[in-house]
């Protein structure tokens, strides 16, 4: 895949609000989140959660780690220079009254997998 071709995709998976939603949480987490505590705080079927989230690594925007059953994502430590200003304008620039505040807010170090 060409520069332009990867670049394209990058925008691509940024397209859909439920993308957008987990790139914010990811962004501002202090550690990994679970796919369980994503579906609880997007309020989300687990198969949504997991479609998107495969989008999210196929674009290496995201990585996981497994814990027996659950999956762990959190931001890739390996991206790109583009990647990283546009996350960080996602996380200077959302509306405190925006629905990625009240994900943020529904997260608050809870943690919901048992």
């Amino acid at each position: 895949m060409n520069q332009l071709e990867s670049t394209a995709l990058f925008f691509k998976s940024l397209s859909e609000p439920v993308r957008l939603r987990i790139l914010n949480l990811l962004i501002h987490a202090e550690h990994e989140i679970c796919v369980c505590d994503l579906m609880v705080i997007l309020d989300v079927p687990q198969s949504v959660v997991s479609r998107h989230l495969a989008y999210l690594r196929k674009t290496n925007l995201v990585s996981a780690r497994r814990e027996g059953v659950w999956m762990h994502y959190s931001i890739s430590p390996t991206l790109g220079t583009l990647s990283k200003s546009v996350l960080q304008a996602l996380q200077d620039h959302s509306s405190p009254q925006s629905v990625l505040s009240e994900d943020l807010l529904k997260q608050a170090g809870t943690s919901y997998c048992e």
